[in-house]
């Protein structure tokens, strides 16, 4: 049975209850928020609703952009679009458009994928003032680290600490994570 805790301007709070394991009464399961279309508008303080989330990442994504960013994909090796751009400008996300990495710090690391040396904003070792995360991923197997869009959480790829140096970062991105703007040539 669920109840209705408090409501609030477009969020419902739930607890639900269910019986306690081996007899003994019951307990409170957990709680899920329910939020309104008014929430997107003003920034709610929680998250939304992963299947209103998932819905309107389908809407605005390619079926595999949507698999990469979202579902922490990998496109396969050597086909992503931007894997041999040379061109001078910035990388940004595909999905909040959120500037990621410069081209001054792109570099052909023979793995297959768009590799940088470095997180555009980054100064040296402080990441501070860049829009990437990193978290670790222990999801094939081995520990590696996973590169996230500071912004909207999508999944870009993951960083390995055999680049180039000064940073000895390479930063391995999926294409389709990404979008590119050239510089504008004045």
């Amino acid at each position: 049975m669920a109840r209705l805790l408090r409501r609030l301007p477009g969020v419902q709070l739930l607890l639900l209850q269910a019986p306690r394991a081996g007899g003994g009464g019951s307990a409170w399961l957990g709680s899920r928020a329910a939020h309104s279309d008014m929430d997107k508008d003003t920034g709610s303080l929680t998250r939304y609703d992963a299947s209103h989330v998932t819905t309107d990442w389908q809407k605005k994504l390619t079926p595999e952009q949507f698999h990469v960013t979202r579902e922490k994909g990998t496109e396969l090796p050597f086909s992503g679009l931007y894997l041999s751009n040379t061109e001078p400008g910035m990388y940004h996300c595909v999905c909040c458009d959120a500037p990621l990495f410069s081209s001054v710090k792109k570099y052909d690391s023979g793995t297959g994928w768009p590799s940088f040396s470095e997180a555009h904003g980054a100064r040296g070792t402080d990441e501070s003032n860049t829009n990437i995360l990193r978290r670790p991923d222990n999801s094939l197997g081995s520990t590696s680290t996973e590169v996230l869009c500071k912004q909207c959480d999508a999944h870009l790829g993951h960083v390995f600490s055999d680049g180039p140096a000064p940073s000895g970062q390479r930063f391995c991105i999926n294409s389709v994570s990404l979008t590119f703007k050239p510089s504008s040539s004045h």
